[in-house]
């Protein structure tokens, strides 16, 4: 089945399944070489990372542990209000564990930024993030990407489990509104 037959909203296909699946998986290869023999705890920042973690960790030939944390600063809205709040915390310790932080998009930095310092306080031996998209021109704190996936334009993008107002996260592709 191709692309178009999932677009259902407005937008331009930008990047496409087969891009985001190769993608991934070159991801996965640079990760899986960063730790070669140690054992990766990987955290998911729900819920739009959630299609991209599940990908990943299928694209790591290393052994692994996920948890979930899930963060607000968007609510309902297509902009960051830039408040970050904590609505689930995670249910492992982190303490002398390479973690990997796995984002769906790094906006402002403002929620990596909390997230990074909330995270390091639980004493992991490393802490890196992987992102699958970053958009730099919208960065109000600079953070530390190590992964990153795609960098794109200002655009409200969506698919690939980012949504609008909680719907298109099922989209196997990432396209954005048009204005």
């Amino acid at each position: 089945m191709d692309d178009s037959f999932f677009i259902r909203g407005p937008g331009a296909v930008q990047l496409s399944a087969a891009d985001i699946e190769e993608r991934v998986r070159a991801l996965g290869s640079e990760i899986h070489n960063d730790y070669r023999g140690e054992t990766l705890h990987l955290i998911c920042v729900l819920n739009g990372a959630f299609m991209f973690i599940s990908d990943l960790v299928r694209a790591l030939d290393t052994p692994l542990t996920i948890d979930f944390l899930s963060v607000s600063s968007y609510g309902s809205r297509t902009e960051s209000s830039g408040e970050v709040r904590l609505t689930k915390d995670l249910d492992q310790s982190l303490k002398n564990k390479h973690v990997v932080l796995v984002e769906d998009i790094v906006d402002t930095g403002l929620t990596v930024q909390y997230l990074l310092n909330y995270l390091w306080g639980r004493n992991p031996l490393s802490l890196k993030v992987a992102t699958l998209l970053s958009k730099p021109s919208r960065r109000v704190v600079e953070v530390p990407l190590d992964y990153v996936g795609f960098e794109i334009e200002d655009a409200f993008v969506y698919g690939y489990g980012l949504d609008v107002a909680h719907l298109y996260r099922n989209l196997p592709f990432v396209t954005s509104q048009k204005d």
